[in-house]
């Protein structure tokens, strides 16, 4: 207990969402942010839950393009986020994904009762970044989720052989040539019918496009997705 209080005293919880120091006892997530989550708004689009207008059925990007998964959804909106998300990918939060983690179960709670998904599939990121950042922060979202809902996290049907540039630098075909053959199959003997890849954030689809559509050539025929966040495309 004396070691436990020593470290919070040297590095004391701060809020998941604001950076805030936390009160001792409480869990990553201040009482005043707990009362300001921004979930994305309904209605969403039909295909990947972007926030629409009430008459429309489709976002902008996915009433004119196919994509490659089946469905998908995500968590909060990306303006109450962004700067969490940062701190997650870029400043060393990893505690941050139990957070995300816990949220995403929750609330998410019906589409896994509609999907049935066999495994959790975190987009995968080349071992230079890896090895850079420490850590795949979409595995470590999967991996909370996959504790919850009690859904094993399968790390190697997909793997990551180019390393990519940061997609938010670029335009929709650029993005589009920046992940040509960035993604293979590591397995074949993949016995899965339905799956949900997991990220961090979904902007136009063509990260989530890409890993669909190795797990579709891997005999998987339905692939959902979830995300912490949603972008507003291009």
């Amino acid at each position: 207990m004396r070691k436990e209080l020593l470290w919070d005293l040297l590095y004391p919880a701060r809020c998941a969402f604001c950076d805030k120091v936390l009160p001792w006892g409480r869990d990553l997530v201040c009482k005043e942010c707990e009362k300001k989550i921004t979930y994305v708004k309904e209605p969403g689009c039909c295909k990947c839950g972007k926030p629409v207008k009430e008459e429309e059925e489709f976002c902008f990007d996915c009433s004119r393009r196919e994509h490659e998964y089946t469905r998908g959804a995500a968590l909060f909106e990306y303006t109450f986020i962004k700067s969490s998300l940062y701190r997650f990918k870029y400043q060393g939060r990893e505690a941050y994904a139990r957070v995300y983690g816990r949220y995403m179960a929750h609330h998410f709670k019906n589409q896994r009762e509609a999907w049935k998904p066999q495994a959790l599939i975190p987009v995968p990121i080349h071992k230079k970044r890896r090895r850079k950042r420490g850590y795949n922060q979409a595995e470590l979202i999967a991996r909370e989720l996959g504790k919850y809902w009690k859904i094993p996290v399968v790390t190697d049907l997909v793997i990551r052989t180019k390393n990519t540039r940061p997609m938010k630098e670029l335009d929709g075909q650029q993005r589009q040539n920046n992940l040509k053959k960035a993604f293979l199959l590591g397995r074949n003997d993949v016995k899965l019918s339905t799956v949900v890849i997991i990220d961090d954030i979904y902007t136009t689809g063509n990260t989530v496009d890409a890993v669909a559509r190795v797990c579709k050539e891997a005999g998987i025929t339905q692939v959902y997705f979830l995300t912490v966040s949603i972008g507003q495309g291009l």
